[in-house]
């Protein structure tokens, strides 16, 4: 055999015969087509040597071992890198908490609530028949520097379920009684009349909006974000804050823990006080670690100037991203959304495509 397959080999093309150490798989398939085209003119056993990968000269198992434990070592210490370099960028991203989205039953209703019985403004409005939903747009300043809330109102569904989940929304107002007086006037209805609050000094109430949702009134000095909080309930307050700092770029800026009332609570935003900006108050009712969250609230908005580098940023962290960077069909803004470890959505918005929208 081995003289056959000598001189079968001399007819062959030079780069057949001189093979490598460790044959790629490109190469034996090629080297085996070769001779089972031209070796069965010579000699039968030659085709069934080369259809056998198993016969060719191999490197020593202990090389090839080494070479995959390199080569895995150092697509680990590329990616470490790349996913440190990611994080780090977040930290510089220019970021802020745009608006906080969710359904209401009555559009006019609620935004006559807000407007008279809450002091907010209607910044816009949108109708998108194509897609049977209205959007309306209120808060206490301009959307390019002010956390507002952006309503949505679906054709013909008039309720929905808020769930367990969410907990209100914060308004800082000089005078919490005057407030609730004015609430009880138009009609609205209070549900915690104002008072300390549970552990504490600082004087609160709490209303509710035509679909439900509660707001918690909180009286403060003059504040330039009167819109404060977004409360969110969590399974796992220390999982939440620790994503939210590094796949968001957010800082804890307080924590309270009230043993009494069995519940700990966080406050996490952008800026550097927690009362003159807008928060995200993370809550913890001990041993309590999942929640329902009905079809009401939606999400938050938040801005960045690199939808594509926030998406990495996110997976990163080990969140979850449910719509991969790229523009809205129809308007262009380049937007990314995910879910934190509870399952509560935020999505990222273009700064520079947001702007645009606004004009």
């Amino acid at each position: 055999m081995a003289v056959a397959l000598a001189s079968t080999l001399a007819f062959l093309p030079s780069f057949v015969v001189v093979a490598p150490r460790c044959p790629s798989r490109a190469f034996v398939a090629l080297s085996s087509q070769l001779c089972t085209s031209f070796a069965p003119r010579f000699h039968p056993a030659i085709t069934r040597c080369n259809r056998s990968p198993a016969l060719w000269p191999r490197a020593p198992s202990f090389i090839q071992a080494s070479d995959r434990r390199d080569m895995a070592a150092a697509a680990a210490a590329e990616t470490a890198t790349t996913q440190n370099n990611i994080l780090e960028w977040v930290k510089k991203d220019n970021r802020r908490l745009l608006h906080v989205v969710y359904r209401v039953g009555d559009l006019e209703k609620t935004i006559k609530f807000y407007t008279e019985c809450l002091g907010m403004k209607l910044l816009r409005k949108r109708d998108i028949p194509e897609e049977k939903y209205t959007n309306a747009f209120l808060g206490y300043g301009p959307e390019n520097s002010h956390f507002v809330v952006e309503l949505t109102y679906n054709y013909g569904v008039e309720e929905y379920d808020i769930g367990e989940g969410f907990g209100h929304f914060g308004i800082a107002v000089e005078d919490v009684q005057k407030v609730v007086d004015l609430v009880k006037a138009k009609g609205g209805k209070v549900t915690r009349e104002p008072g300390p609050v549970k552990g504490g000094k600082s004087v609160i109430a709490f209303v509710e909006d035509p679909t439900g949702y509660k707001f918690e009134l909180l009286q403060r000095e003059p504040t330039p974000e009167p819109l404060c909080q977004v409360m969110l309930r969590v399974g796992d307050l220390d999982r939440s804050i620790a994503f939210y700092e590094t796949a968001f770029g957010m800082k804890l800026l307080r924590k309270v823990d009230n043993p009494d009332y069995k519940y700990t609570l966080a406050m996490i935003g952008y800026g550097e006080e927690e009362k003159k900006t807008t928060v995200l108050e993370l809550t913890y009712n001990y041993g309590v670690t999942e929640y329902t969250k009905g079809n009401a609230y939606a999400q938050v908005a938040v801005g960045t100037d690199d939808v594509f580098k926030t998406a990495a940023a996110i997976k990163a962290a080990g969140g979850k991203v449910t719509r991969e960077p790229g523009p809205l069909p129809g308007i262009n803004t380049k937007i990314t959304a995910c879910l934190d470890p509870d399952g509560w959505k935020s999505v990222f918005v273009d700064n520079a495509d947001f702007l645009n929208e606004l004009e």
